[in-house]
């Protein structure tokens, strides 16, 4: 179980590993001519994400841990070489739905196989330190990935789309490696009723409830920005220069993922929560409202609490998942958030058409307020 967390923590650093997450946006709108088809091919994959959701989480605690990993890594595959393809819609489509899959399989999967494999070594309570390990892998494989994708672009996008595909094939071979945790907990055969059950457990425990919402919110909104972001910078900065905004996003993210555990015992996951929610929506409002060269950087600083936030919120609600929904439960909350964001996506993408992508980032800032009620009310609930 102990090589089931290193193999995580490879895993998560490849899986990001790409080279084109600072100007995929851009990479779609020269394909599509437009900023709302650009982003509905964000919202395709989130939506196709919402769609195989559910039934994954299912599917994971039914045949295992290792065996979702393993497919979700060959969608992945399947996906970044769609995109490479690329020239038409209809193949960025297909690219898109892939990717959703991918995220399907993963979501929910793999924050319970590493939970899993703690439990089996009997260091289950040091979850919050271990998740913090793993994802800062993410943002560690993206601020590389980004600065180097960024300088690739300059000179051609093809390359840049080309050369991801190699990472998601070590992904695929990495998972083939994980060891299915012993000690899994059993569940009914009957998935509906498996479905129902989980559902109701969220509905009738309001501490889950408010986290998903919170949750939700954060991600479907939240994402969207950050995935569209690179269009209000590239108004601001040269193409081969957005990598370096986005690079700062990833290397303040990471070291907020390293240091989650200490954050969270010195500071309190919903303080950080809360604090996180507000200062940035004050960091972004200035920095739309008067963009300058600076603008980006001062964005990018937002990025200093995100790790630690995810991890509480993360932890918090695998506080309230009962043993044998564990996968399930996630894969709810995950379900919606993409739904969510398959809505915003398009939406912020239409405004930006019809206004501008400073514009339409900054009304953005308003649906992230109910953020602030839910968790205002959950300090309130936990007395933290």
């Amino acid at each position: 179980m102990g090589r089931n967390i290193k193999l995580l923590a490879l895993f998560n650093f490849f899986t990001d590993f790409n080279f084109y997450s600072a100007i995929l946006i851009l990479y779609f709108a020269k394909i599509t001519g437009s900023y709302a088809l650009a982003m509905s091919l964000f919202s395709m994959a989130m939506l196709s994400s919402a769609f195989f959701e559910v039934p994954t989480g299912i599917l994971s605690d039914k045949i295992g841990r290792r065996k979702t990993m393993t497919a979700g890594a060959c969608a992945a595959v399947l996906s970044v070489i769609c995109y490479a393809i690329g020239g038409t819609y209809v193949f960025l489509a297909i690219g898109a739905i892939f990717e959703g899959v991918s995220r399907a399989f993963y979501s929910g999967n793999n924050d319970a196989l590493l939970h899993d494999s703690l439990r089996d070594l009997k260091k289950v309570d040091t979850y919050d330190h271990y998740l913090g390990k793993v994802s800062a892998m993410f943002q560690a494989a993206l601020t590389i990935g980004t600065v180097i994708g960024s300088v690739i672009a300059y000179f051609s996008f093809s390359w840049v789309m080309w050369l991801s595909v190699i990472p998601q094939v070590i992904c695929l071979l990495l998972s083939l490696y994980v060891r299915e945790p012993k000690t899994q907990a059993s569940m009914s055969t009957n998935i509906y009723a498996h479905l129902v059950g989980s559902i109701k457990h969220i509905w009738h425990n309001k501490n889950l409830r408010l986290l998903s919402l919170d949750e939700i919110i954060g991600f479907g909104v939240g994402e969207s920005g950050f995935q569209f972001k690179s269009a209000f910078i590239a108004t601001l900065w040269p193409t081969w220069a957005i990598g370096i905004s986005k690079a700062l996003s990833f290397a303040g993210g990471g070291i907020s993922y390293w240091y989650a555990g200490k954050l969270i015992k010195k500071f309190g996951g919903l303080n950080l929560m809360l604090f996180d929610t507000i200062i940035n929506r004050v960091i972004n409002v200035v920095s739309l409202v008067f963009p300058t060269v600076a603008s980006p950087v001062l964005m990018s600083s937002t990025s200093f609490l995100f790790g630690a936030t995810g991890v509480a919120s993360n932890a918090l609600m695998h506080k309230e998942f009962t043993e044998h929904e564990r996968a399930t439960l996630s894969s709810i909350v995950s379900f919606a958030g993409s739904i969510v964001f398959g809505i915003f996506s398009i939406f912020l993408g239409a405004v930006a058409d019809w206004t501008s992508p400073a514009i339409a980032l900054l009304i953005s800032q308003v649906f992230y307020l109910p953020r602030i009620a839910i968790l205002v009310q959950l300090k309130k609930q936990t007395h933290t």
